[in-house]
């Protein structure tokens, strides 16, 4: 089941619409590294003296310096742990327009989805983007602590986060928060196995980028192949007729 969703996510990314979120999330994630990174050397500028003088050496800029050898890997290493992260979060608010593409692509006969606002889409994002940030830099300790075993980490901790907050979402758009919730706490295990399938081309650069898009389809048609699958469920069957 897992695999027929993430195939068949994988088979229509030429899709265009797929693309346009793409475009949007990794523009509005770049700006949002850059607008780190200007405040982390906006910081340091105020904490640090702008120049000193050393013995036979004369002035240093101290400034520059900064950006140049402390500013700089700060943001590459920033941008290697923190991009898919926000770049998901930021794919969050766009996952309507990924699932409308699965559903009238694969689902055609279904009712209209339940329309996820703006200003929801954004708390959503936000939320799952400051979880994602602290569970992350908290792990960072372990990624450290358990270099060898920090990759089964990693896909472990991004898997769990991925399942929860995709499943929520891909139920969310036909179910209420209380009948979402009980979606994602019944398929915790395969919503977890589908995250850490997710999970692990997050550490394959160019195509970590595509995780988000792939995800939000994957995790849609996951989410019709368990309503069709489980027909006495009456969450499913009556929310969801098929043709």
């Amino acid at each position: 089941m897992i695999a027929s969703a993430v195939l068949s996510a994988i088979a229509q990314l030429g899709d265009r619409r797929f693309w346009g979120v793409l475009a949007i999330g990794l523009g509005l994630t770049i700006a949002l590294l850059l607008g780190f990174y200007a405040g982390f050397v906006a910081l340091l500028g105020r904490l640090l003296p702008p120049s000193f003088s050393l013995p036979w050496i004369g002035e240093i800029d101290l400034t520059g310096a900064v950006i140049g050898w402390v500013g700089l890997p700060v943001f590459l290493l920033m941008s290697a742990l923190l991009m898919i992260p926000v770049a998901t979060a930021f794919m969050g608010i766009f996952l309507d327009k990924v699932a409308d593409a699965v559903e009238d692509r694969h689902y055609p006969g279904l009712p209209p989805a339940r329309r996820i606002g703006l200003i929801e889409g954004l708390s959503d994002a936000a939320r799952f983007l400051a979880v994602v940030l602290g569970v992350n830099l908290v792990a960072l300790i372990g990624y450290l602590l358990f270099a060898p075993v920090a990759p089964l980490l990693f896909w472990g901790v991004n898997g769990y986060l991925l399942g929860r907050e995709y499943g929520q979402l891909v139920a969310l758009r036909r179910h209420d928060a209380a009948e979402a919730g009980a979606f994602r706490r019944a398929n915790r295990g395969r919503l977890f196995i589908a995250g850490v399938v997710m999970a692990v081309p997050l550490t394959i650069p160019v195509i970590n980028l595509l995780v988000p898009i792939v995800g939000a389809a994957s995790f849609t048609h996951l989410y019709h192949k368990i309503s069709a699958a489980r027909p006495d469920q009456t969450m499913y069957k009556d929310r969801n007729p098929r043709p």
